[in-house]
């Protein structure tokens, strides 16, 4: 097995925001296959897989789902429409042996297994210069209308796509000494 650069990844990691601006610019076919391809790849469950993406790249339908991801009560999303392109994720069906374990254990598989691969889509978009956000504010009714996603499926996830118009930001996140535990949950480790 090929060794893996971790500081490259650590990288990669620090690079991926969320955007809330594009430029106007259209993205290659070939890097949203390659991010679709690395979601592709993702871990799942049982390796259910249980997704379809739909890449929606008609300015047409994509300015209507970009409709569906704000409204005027809640000042969400407005920015959406500058992106592109916008990725819909649609939850299908897991394997049975999914399904069953997910019952005795009380978590959903599917919704791991979707934000897993998700995430590996919007690693690999960082990596081929591109700005993404996952959007889960949004008119899943009208979505699935405007798209023919079929009435047993839901989609999970919207990501939208398109060359960044914003700066790398620092990320604001916990101190490590806050959220790692070593052997039990009371235990505090010393990270320097």
């Amino acid at each position: 097995m090929q060794k893996t650069n971790i500081t490259d990844f650590l990288q990669l990691a620090q690079k991926r925001q969320s955007d809330r601006a594009y430029i106007d610019k259209p993205v290659e076919k070939d890097k949203i296959m390659r991010c679709l391809e690395a979601a592709r790849l993702a871990p799942s469950a049982c390796n259910s897989q249980p997704w379809t993406f739909i890449v929606v790249d008609d300015p047409e339908i994509k300015n209507n789902v970009a409709k569906a991801t704000s409204n005027q009560i809640l000042p969400l999303n407005h920015f959406s429409r500058q992106a592109p392109v916008h990725v819909v994720i649609v939850q299908e069906r897991p394997k049975l042996i999914s399904t069953i374990g997910g019952a005795i254990k009380d978590k959903e598989y599917p919704l791991m297994d979707v934000g897993i691969a998700a995430e590996h889509f919007c690693l690999q978009a960082t990596n081929e210069g591109l700005g993404t956000c996952l959007l889960g504010w949004f008119d899943e009714t009208k979505v699935k209308s405007l798209l023919d996603i079929p009435r047993n499926k839901r989609p999970l996830l919207i990501i939208t796509v398109g060359y960044s118009n914003q700066p790398n930001r620092l990320k604001k996140r916990k101190p490590m000494n806050e959220i790692i535990r070593f052997n039990n949950y009371n235990s505090y480790p010393s990270i320097g």
